[in-house]
């Protein structure tokens, strides 16, 4: 089904230009935490396969796709390389790399529920994958650097949800027989603008109602 979607050579190089852009915020994170080169390319290389490799493993395609394309695997390591020599410069482009992240999470979404489906999973699992794959590697990569994974924090503009829009939409799409390519872009581009509308109106999931607890927010350290 997949393949009916996309032609090959297009999804190869979304999937390029996707896992290239996960990598760079990979490698930005590394650089943060002070990681030495070894941590930058771990990071970029966990953020930008993470996902994909999680949902490859749970729907039986292995080997999995980042170890049979020598493109999937070195893009990242490209990345890492841009980002240790020129990551002053990089940073002052994040807005332009938080856009082709937004994108490539709704790529990602998109690709990943259908192709759980196509390994036989129902509706409802494939969605979940499709979420996975979108945020599996940003997970991941803040585990490993040390941190609360970005979509678990309030304080976090929408990342989880417009993935969760574009995989919903994919499902429903394939229950009422109605998947094709317009509307497999449509649900990329919803999920692409929703993360974009998050960023820039800083739309943030609701906390628990009537929060009483002491400890609900973080407060800095005392010395």
């Amino acid at each position: 089904m997949l393949n009916e979607l996309f032609t090959p050579s297009v999804q190869h190089a979304l999937d390029i230009v996707g896992i290239f852009v996960f990598a760079i915020s990979g490698a930005l994170l590394a650089v943060r935490k002070n990681f030495d080169v070894f941590g930058i390319a771990v990071l970029a290389e966990v953020t930008a396969l993470g996902g994909g490799l999680f949902r490859d493993i749970v729907i039986g395609a292995v080997p999995p796709a980042a170890f049979t394309d020598l493109g999937y695997f070195t893009t990242p390591l490209l990345a890492a390389v841009l980002v240790f020599f020129l990551h002053p410069h990089v940073e002052r482009i994040q807005v332009g790399v938080n856009v082709f992240d937004a994108a490539g999470l709704g790529l990602f979404c998109v690709t990943g529920t259908v192709k759980a489906y196509d390994y036989g999973l129902g509706l409802t699992a494939s969605a979940a994958l499709g979420l996975a794959t979108a945020v599996g590697g940003g997970v991941l990569r803040d585990v490993l650097a040390n941190e609360v994974p970005s979509l678990l924090r309030w304080d976090r503009d929408l990342y989880a949800v417009p993935a969760i829009v574009g995989a919903t939409m994919i499902v429903l799409c394939i229950r009422f027989g109605m998947l094709n390519a317009f509307t497999s872009g449509t649900a990329v581009i919803a999920a692409f603008v929703l993360r974009l509308l998050s960023m820039r109106y800083h739309w943030r999931a609701p906390r628990a109602y009537n929060r009483k607890s002491a400890t609900a927010e973080e407060s800095p350290a005392t010395t």
